[in-house]
């Protein structure tokens, strides 16, 4: 095989490019406005996470004195660390010029987005009681001068670092400043984004921070200045768990107390109003022991724009998105027993295109019906107010068996997930804490009835989390089978989450971390025998991130043997497609829209007999290698069918799909067939099937 130079994308910058298409978005003039600002949102909550974690990572490996090539595709940490700052320079540069844009179209529409300068006589009664009545008492106000220990700051919180050049005392020596700084935070109890009252049917809205920069004069009355500025910073910091070794503690405890000591884990980013004073700025710096290998971003006047996700919608339908209403599975009524049918044949729910009912139905069923015995599922994250959690409950309360694998190291669930469990224990549901070195990430449910004299098993195999309040928002799949040899595998899973010496073989199922990586290295190595030997062959694959360098070199393998693959890869990927001599037969696309693409599938031409899977796991070292993840294989003719279908419309999409290249400048990709919107097409797949 012939090598590119450059063999691989880096996985962070890759990850930079996939934020870059979510950038795209917000700049897309057929993306409805408020939906352009909320993808500015998401945008920056994305940023937020990676500085957390990736950015962590890489400066960590810096800090340990390694130069990390191996662990980074051939660049050394120091290097990627200052390329990862200039690419975010450059990208938050560009979100600060469409947030600009977005603002102006906003006033086409008769909404104005004002700042302390603009606030008109009609609005000033209604700002000062607001402030006074619900921002000021809860306003954490810090005068820095005389503090012997700069005061902690929050992850991720938004502070007005404030100057105030102080009016010189009678007395006092001439040309010498006397300067004051203070830092404000931004409550978060409290909407970003403050309603106005409508004047002449125009809506009005001022962000916290203006509405705080407006009052500045009702919280420093005790001083006598003659200038005030407010600028606004944030820091990010490094969000790895450091859990300790105690073997006297249990590990929520320990879990816990990592959790809490991310408040004071050490900053990866600082960013700041670049129109802040150089002496405030360096005071700050010089404060907060901001080192080199941090990264030192200049930003725009308001940051925290991920709280753009929550951009009000001021009841204008006309600017954001139509809601789908979620449509019923072919042949399966909410109505009747979900059992009995899935004892039939197998089913699956596409969400958000079909509703997530299906889930809740199953286990409020399996909760009440008198012959079921037990309940075993996995979970990584649930929602809020959890359905899927009160069904756990509710079916404890009448005498079934349930026991819960809960991951309670789901990254920034963290928290969330040690206070389900802990209340879930308190119901009687069985808790399982993981395996050792292992996160528990994949998303299965078996659940056991007497019928007769035996014991029929029911199940779901799902891409995606167990959470009602994601799937409105996040494409998954989720198999309900009552296939015995499938179910039994899955009971085995089970097995090994308490007996993890125990490995367990399988035949129907595609298990990490011993299973997943060498079962597809053999699907792969299938068609490239069959392509040698003259005969059809291809690879299709949909999943979130690929970047096991192992899994990239087969496909390269592949490609090169005249296998087909086509890849649609949401996030990272770190294959580079279309390079003679290594991936010429290799095409790869991402899909960027109203939902987030999050379901992995998997079809193998197998000689013109096609097996096609799905599975929890994308192709990264840490889903194959250190996790639990389950994927099975699909015999139901009419579902194998369906997860083929749904891929070929993804695959057509011309109007939000972007191209994979080294240039990664994620190109749209374009052609001269009829327009294919694949989230809107596949919705549109499922209705018709309701009416054929």
């Amino acid at each position: 095989m012939v090598k590119a130079k450059n063999q691989y994308i880096n996985r962070e910058i890759s990850w930079l490019s996939f934020n870059e298409r979510v950038l795209q978005e917000s700049a897309d003039k057929n993306v409805p406005l408020i939906e352009r600002l909320r993808f500015l949102g998401i945008f920056s909550n994305n940023l937020d996470e990676f500085f957390k974690v990736r950015y962590a990572t890489v400066k960590r490996i810096v800090h340990a004195g390694k130069t990390g090539k191996s662990e980074l595709g051939g660049e050394t940490a120091k290097d990627l660390l200052a390329e990862i700052t200039s690419i975010v320079i450059k990208q938050q540069a560009k979100s600060l010029s469409i947030l600009r844009q977005i603002t102006k179209e906003l006033n086409t529409h008769n909404i104005f987005l004002i700042d302390e300068t603009k606030i008109s006589e009609d609005h000033e009664e209604f700002i000062k009681s607001y402030f006074t009545k619900k921002v000021s008492p809860v306003l954490m106000t810090i005068i820095l001068n005389d503090l012997t220990e700069f005061p902690t700051l929050k992850d991720t919180a938004a502070y007005l670092a404030v100057k105030m050049v102080l009016i010189p005392e009678e007395g006092a020596p001439k040309g010498k400043k006397n300067v004051k700084y203070a830092l404000i935070e931004i409550p978060k109890g409290i909407d970003r984004f403050i309603v106005l009252p409508k004047i002449d049917g125009k809506d009005y809205i001022i962000m916290l921070d203006d509405m705080i920069r407006y009052c500045l004069r009702n919280i420093f009355t005790m001083f006598s200045y003659e200038s005030i500025t407010a600028h606004m910073i944030k820091i990010t910091r490094d969000a790895e768990l450091d859990i300790d070794s105690d073997l006297s503690k249990s590990f929520i405890e320990k879990l816990s107390k990592s959790v809490e000591g991310r408040k004071i884990s050490d900053p990866v980013r600082f960013v700041y109003d670049k129109h802040i004073a150089q002496d405030t700025l360096q005071f700050l710096k010089e404060k907060m022991n901001v080192e080199e290998t941090d990264s030192v971003i200049p930003g725009g006047r308001y940051h925290n724009r991920r709280d753009y996700m929550g951009f009000p919608s001021l009841g204008r339908n006309d600017l954001m998105y139509d809601t789908i209403e979620p449509l019923p599975i072919k042949g399966l009524s909410l109505e009747g027993s979900i059992l009995e049918k899935i004892a039939e044949k197998d089913y699956l729910q596409y969400t958000p295109y079909h509703t997530f009912s299906y889930v809740i139905k199953f286990l409020r069923e399996a909760a009440l019906d008198p012959k079921v015995r037990s309940i075993k599922i996995t979970v990584y994250r649930l929602a809020a107010n959890s359905q899927v959690a009160a069904s756990l409950v509710n079916a404890v309360k009448n005498g079934k068996q349930v026991t819960m694998q809960i991951e309670l190291r789901a990254r920034f669930d963290e928290q969330a997930n040690i206070e389900y469990a802990e209340q879930l224990q308190a119901e009687g549901v069985k808790l399982i804490f993981g395996v050792p070195g292992l996160k528990v990430h994949s998303k299965i449910c078996v659940i056991e009835r007497e019928e007769g004299e035996k014991i029929k098993r029911y199940g779901f195999i799902s891409t995606g989390n167990f959470n009602e309040s994601t799937a409105r928002i996040y494409t998954d799949y989720t198999l309900f089978t009552a296939h015995v040899p499938i179910l039994k595998e899955l009971n085995k899973v089970f097995d090994f989450f308490t007996t993890t010496y125990k490995i367990n073989k399988y035949k129907h199922l595609v298990v990490s971390p011993h299973y997943t990586k060498s079962y597809f290295i053999s699907l792969i190595d299938k068609e490239i025998k069959n392509a040698r030997a003259g005969k059809n062959a291809y690879i299709k694959i949909k999943m979130n991130s690929l970047t096991s360098y192992k899994m990239v070199d087969k496909l390269y393998e592949a490609s090169n043997a005249g296998v087909k693959v086509q890849l649609i890869i949401r996030g990272i990927c770190c294959l580079i497609p279309g390079v003679e001599g290594m991936s010429e037969n290799i095409e790869a696309i991402s899909v960027v829209d109203k939902f987030l693409e999050h379901p992995r599938a998997f079809i193998f031409c197998n000689d013109d007999d096609a097996k096609v899977y799905i599975s929890s796991a994308d192709w990264m070292t840490r889903n194959l290698d250190n996790r639990v993840e389950v994927g099975c294989r699909i015999y139901d003719e009419d579902v194998k069918q369906e997860l083929i279908d749904t891929f070929e419309i993804c695959w057509s999409d011309n109007v939000k799909a972007r191209l994979f290249s080294a240039k990664q400048d994620n190109a749209y990709k374009k052609n001269h067939k009829p327009k294919v919107r694949s989230q809107f097409a596949l919705y549109d797949y499922y209705k018709n099937k309701l009416n054929s």
